[in-house]
Formats: C-alpha cells, sequence, structure tokens
C-alpha cells in the first residue's frame, strides 16, 4: 500500500470513528420497542454500503475512502456479536434471538432500500 492509499484509509476511518460516535452518544429512537444505539449505526453503515454498490464505483481511491475506511470504522460488527456473546452468557435467549434478527432484518431492509434508491435515482 502507498501513502495515499494509507491516507485514504486513515481519512475515512476517522470520519466513521467520529460519526459512528456521535450518533452511539446522541441519538435515540424508540419505536414502540428500544433500538440500541449499535443497530442504529449497523442500520445506517447497510443504508450507506446500499447506496455505494448501486454506485457501482469503480476509482480505488473513493473505494479504499469509503468501503475500507469510512464504513470499516462506521460500522459495528464486533459490538453487534459481543452484545449477542452478553446475551448468551446471561442466558436471555429470547433476547438474543430478537436482537440477532433484529439486526439481520432491518439491516437488510437498509441495505436495500440504499441500493433501490440509487436505482431510481440513476
Amino acid at each position: 500500500m502507498d501513502i495515499t492509499a494509507i491516507s485514504l484509509v486513515l481519512f475515512g476511518s476517522t470520519f466513521g470513528l467520529i460519526f459512528r460516535m456521535f450518533i452511539q452518544n446522541n441519538l435515540k429512537i424508540n419505536i414502540g420497542f428500544n433500538i440500541q444505539n449499535t443497530s442504529i449505526v449497523n442500520f445506517i453503515a447497510s443504508f450507506f454500503l446500499g447506496i455505494l454498490l448501486a454506485l457501482n464505483l469503480t476509482n480505488n481511491n473513493l473505494l479504499l475512502l469509503f468501503y475500507i475506511g469510512f464504513l470499516g470504522c462506521f460500522s459495528t460488527f464486533s459490538s453487534f456479536i459481543y452484545q449477542l456473546f452478553v446475551l448468551l452468557q446471561k442466558r436471555k435467549f429470547m433476547h438474543l434471538f430478537f436482537h440477532y434478527f433484529e439486526v439481520i432484518i432491518i439491516s437488510f431492509i437498509c441495505f436495500y432500500l440504499g441500493y433501490y434508491l440509487m436505482q431510481i435515482i440513476k
């Protein structure tokens, strides 16, 4: 990797981290049940991923900046796995089951919405 590629990944990851921390510390959504902030971040990241895939980017610098840098630091897959592990340890199997499907299904819907919106706009 050259210095340009490293700089793009660092720049994208810095903004991804700042955006994630902002959402995790400031955003609360309650739609009949409480959605954890980590889940919200994953939903937004999935939406952005759908948009980026629909744009069919071929510029390697943009891929490094957005896919690897921004989305790599913005999304919180490891936090999602940790939350599942904690629920498993506490033997809260129903919460684990619903949280797993909540994140997977809603993330996929958000991804598809981003992708579909870009298909309409193109």
